[in-house]
């Protein structure tokens, strides 16, 4: 080998000894700012305690909490059916005038609209006609056990008079319960019969017998569907209004098969959707269906939820988290902010030593309130960043596109 050969040689593995182009690069002196480092394998950012403070960086520990197994079901919302109610006209008739509107507030017992229903004017008729027969035919009834117990009166005759006021009590009975059946209270009826019974002779059936009749709300709510306006006809298979008190809502949920074990009425389920993501509507679980769908291999989950300020709609596609306290366990947990993704998979910073943090990849499970569920990454000795996390991140992004 040629002189000149030999000392190239010799100065290129002097040079290699003491440092070449791969060496580590050294720390940034401690208060002098911030800075992203790739020592070795490792993925860590570097920073002082003035820019620790600036940045608002908090580390804590990974703490234990007892976090039951969470059931997510999909579903849809839906009216309660137990309150809720359609409305109709029980006779044939015209409407006169309507008295609400879509989307108005009513009350039980509220006057929806009037329906002219001559109808309605002759079961009136018929009524007060059986409350005479049953009249006439009490006294009958009376004068024949009288002349039965002076022996004036065969027998056979006493059980014809009885047979006959029975026989009119029931018509009178019926005639009664019909009125009822088209919206009169027991008030309103005896109204009726004393405006009856204080008439005059040349006052006719058809004066008393008023054929309006007033189609009222079986329950306090809010119209959700009208059809009708005034002047049209109606019958009393046409739906009306329907009323609805949406103060509570039923959540309709799809559950599993392997899900039913963990599935019970009474148990609580926190409702969301995707109109207010932020936000849980609490209810409690009403039924477990009784049939497995053959296709979709899921059952049917009903739930009533409180539904504060009207906000959940039917018809919504909602979420319902059931939980199971049964199956509690101790796990680890961080707050939801010390986890973030780095190169696509999720992580904590980890203080390694003083101003050194070092970026830990985990494994996470469900949410636990505000906090996340550590599955593995962590064992609970570290100490890690619980506030400020989002700023390491940048500063490790920054320094690795920027090539420090």
């Amino acid at each position: 080998m040629k002189p000149y050969l030999i000392c190239a040689v010799l100065i290129l593995a002097t040079s290699c000894a003491r440092g070449g182009p791969n060496h580590e690069e050294e720390e940034t002196p401690r208060g002098k700012g911030a800075t992203a480092t790739r020592p070795g394998n490792s993925r860590e950012v570097r920073l002082s305690a003035e820019t620790q403070k600036k940045w608002g960086i908090v580390v804590g520990r990974a703490t234990k909490e007892s976090v039951s197994t969470t059931l997510t079901l999909p579903g849809v919302l839906a009216l309660n059916q137990a309150r809720t109610a359609h409305i109709s006209s029980p006779l044939e008739g015209k409407v006169i005038s309507v008295g609400t509107d879509l989307g108005d507030q009513v009350k039980k017992g509220q006057v929806l609209l009037v329906v002219h229903s001559p109808a309605f004017a002759q079961a009136k008729t018929a009524f007060l006609q059986a409350r005479a027969r049953l009249n006439l035919n009490r006294q009958e009834y009376d004068r024949a056990k009288r002349l039965l117990k002076d022996q004036a009166l065969d027998q056979k005759e006493y059980l014809r008079r009885e047979a006959e006021h029975e026989s009119a009590a029931t018509e009178y009975a019926v005639l009664e319960s019909n009125l009822h059946s088209f919206g009169l209270a027991q008030g309103q009826i005896d109204e009726l019969i004393r405006r009856y019974t204080q008439s005059s002779n040349d006052t006719t059936l058809d004066e008393l017998a008023d054929p309006n009749l007033k189609i009222l709300s079986p329950i306090d709510g809010r119209i959700i569907f009208r059809d009708v306006i005034v002047g049209e006809p109606v019958k009393p298979e046409k739906i009306l209004f329907t009323a609805s008190d949406l103060s509570t809502i039923w959540a309709v949920m799809d559950a599993r098969e392997n899900d039913l074990a963990h599935l019970s009425p009474g148990r609580s389920v926190a409702i969301r959707c995707q109109a207010y993501p932020d936000r849980s509507f609490q209810g409690r679980v009403l039924q477990i269906g009784d049939v497995v769908d053959e296709k979709l291999r899921t059952i049917k989950v009903r739930a009533e939820v409180s539904n504060v300020g009207l906000l959940l709609k039917p018809n919504m596609y909602i979420r319902g988290a059931i939980a199971d306290s049964a199956t509690a366990s101790q796990v680890l947990t961080v707050p939801e902010d010390a986890v973030q993704t780095v190169e696509g998979e999720p992580t904590v910073f980890v203080l390694e030593r003083d101003g050194v943090f070092a970026v830990r990849p985990v494994e996470v499970g469900e949410r636990a309130g505000s906090r996340r569920v550590i599955i593995r990454g962590l064992d609970g000795s570290e100490t890690v960043v619980v506030a400020g996390a989002f700023n390491l991140k940048a500063e490790l992004l920054k320094g690795t596109l920027g090539g420090e």
